[in-house]
């Protein structure tokens, strides 16, 4: 049988390996990584914490082989969604709507599950090409929208920005504070019109990497705490998910697995 499907090339794989770092986070600091909101007094915190931790690894590793890509997905989708973007950080923009951070914090949590989901939709044999198709297509425009956040964010919080950028890069810290911005805004853009909505992914893909070895992993190594130890992995697991984008726009004939 001949279904049309997306095919995943390397994405997933990244997205994986980002899932398992956010996981050991969790475990090597017996606590929740920052952006998983959790009251200090909830009753078995901690153990939580490992039990999140556990779960992140076990389904981060379950995603790197192919047999159990699908279902390793679909966990990772339905924790991130329902429990980290509803449940920890709904109650959050019920009293901090109008704190532009608190949308950065649930559209890069938003990503991971849309990520999930992609993944889910293009290797599981349990749903329809059709259906499947349009799942990515509606995980792919709000991917576009956590762009467009994420370059607002760059625009509102400039003073936070432009200290991540090396200020031995040419031609200022603020500059680049800038240009990414747009260019996530771009991305959004391009994600949301159909325009250019691959390149744009592989150029997000590269930027997010970018940050990774310019900015996280320079203040990683300055200050290893569990705040800079989670942001290097949720950098890790948001290439993955950009890279998962761009992946699902390459599309062609596939045979079906079953």
């Amino acid at each position: 049988m001949i279904a049309e499907r997306t095919t995943m090339a390397f994405g997933w794989r990244v997205y994986g390996l980002g899932v398992i770092a956010l996981g050991i986070t969790c475990l090597a600091f017996g606590d929740f990584n920052p952006g998983q909101s959790v009251p200090e007094g909830f009753p078995g915190r901690t153990a939580l914490a490992y039990a999140a931790g556990a779960f992140m690894v076990v389904a981060g590793a379950a995603l790197e082989w192919r047999r159990t890509t699908a279902w390793a997905a679909a966990a990772v989708t339905v924790y991130y969604a329902l429990f980290v973007v509803i449940l920890m950080n709904g109650r959050l923009l019920l009293t901090g709507y109008a704190v532009y951070g608190i949308y950065e914090e649930l559209a890069m949590q938003l990503a991971i599950a849309l990520g999930g989901l992609i993944i889910y939709a293009t290797t599981s044999d349990s749903i329809e090409a059709a259906l499947a198709a349009r799942l990515t297509h509606l995980c792919r425009l709000a991917f576009g929208v956590c762009a467009l956040v994420w370059g607002g964010a760059h625009f509102v919080y400039m003073n936070l920005t432009a200290p991540l950028v090396p200020k031995w890069l040419p031609p200022g810290q603020v500059f680049w504070g800038y240009a990414t911005g747009v260019c996530f805004v771009a991305a959004g853009v391009a994600f949301l019109t159909g325009v250019q909505a691959r390149l744009a992914a592989i150029l997000l893909t590269v930027m997010i990497a970018g940050f990774g070895m310019l900015a996280n992993g320079r203040v990683l190594l300055a200050d290893p705490n569990h705040f800079n130890w989670t942001e290097s992995a949720l950098n890790l697991t948001l290439v993955g998910v950009a890279w998962v984008v761009a992946d699902s726009l390459a599309s062609k004939r596939l045979p079906s697995d079953s």
